[in-house]
């Protein structure tokens, strides 16, 4: 189950994880959001205690969507150590969406 945390910034929030942060930019009205949403909680629970996973609508901050260079959406980044090591357009079965993630656990 997702939980709504606050954070002063982006960039302290990935800064200060203790696991890598996974940050899916997406926007309320695009119809693959909704495949992705099930996905990430899936993602989550497999992963728990080795990732956060962040959800950025980027209608709401398009100041961080245009910042990280996010041109279509679903769009997910992965961060670790503060910095970005990875990124992909669209939607991944949970499977492949580990696979992608683990070599940066």
């Amino acid at each position: 189950m997702a939980t709504k945390k606050q954070f002063t910034s982006l960039d302290d929030a990935i800064a200060n994880a203790p696991t890598p942060v996974l940050v899916d930019f997406y926007a309320t009205w695009c119809g693959p959001r909704q495949m992705m949403a099930g996905i990430l909680e899936q993602v989550g629970a497999d992963l728990r205690g080795r990732l956060q996973i962040l959800k950025i609508d980027s209608d709401r901050y398009p100041n961080l969507a245009s910042t990280h260079h996010v041109q279509a959406l679903p769009t997910l980044i992965l961060f670790k150590n503060g910095q970005p090591v990875d990124r992909l357009e669209g939607v991944l079965p949970r499977d492949r969406l580990i696979a992608w993630i683990k070599p940066h656990l």
